[in-house]
C-alpha cells in the first residue's frame, strides 16, 4: 500500500505562488500515473493535473492552465510537485495527491486509488 504525504501548502496572496510536492513511500518504483485534485470549500472535489508514469503526459483542468505545472522525479522514491502561479482566491482549495491505477493520464477520480491527506491553500484577495 503505498502513502502519500503532501506538503508545501498555505497562505498567500493573490498573484503569488505556490509548489505543492508529494512523495509517494511503501515501494520503490511506480509505474503508475500521478494525479492532484484539490476540493474548494463548500465544493465538491475536482480534477487539477495529472501525470503518466513516465512524465511524457500531462492533463490539466482548464481553469488551471497556463498557471499550473505538474511534474515527477521517479529516480528512487516517487515525487511529484504541483506548480502553481498566478494564484487567485478561486485556488483556495483542500489540495490532494493521489495514485492511479493506470500509467496512462485521466482526470477521473475513479482510476485513482492511492491518496493523501490533503494540504491547505488558501489565497486571498
Amino acid at each position: 500500500q503505498v502513502q502519500l504525504d503532501e506538503s508545501g501548502g498555505g497562505s498567500v496572496q493573490a498573484g503569488g505562488s505556490l509548489r505543492l510536492s508529494c512523495a509517494a513511500s511503501g515501494r520503490t518504483f511506480s509505474s503508475y500515473s500521478m494525479g492532484w485534485f484539490r476540493r474548494p470549500p463548500g465544493k465538491e472535489r475536482e480534477f487539477v493535473a495529472a501525470i503518466s508514469w513516465t512524465g511524457g503526459s500531462t492533463a490539466y483542468a482548464d481553469s488551471v492552465k497556463g498557471r499550473f505545472t505538474i511534474s515527477r522525479d521517479n529516480a528512487k522514491n516517487t515525487v511529484v510537485h504541483l506548480q502553481m502561479h498566478s494564484l487567485t482566491p478561486e485556488d483556495t482549495a483542500i489540495y490532494y495527491c493521489a495514485e492511479g491505477s493506470v500509467g496512462g493520464v485521466s482526470s477521473s477520480p475513479s482510476h485513482f486509488t492511492s491518496w493523501g491527506q490533503g494540504t491547505q491553500v488558501t489565497v486571498s484577495s
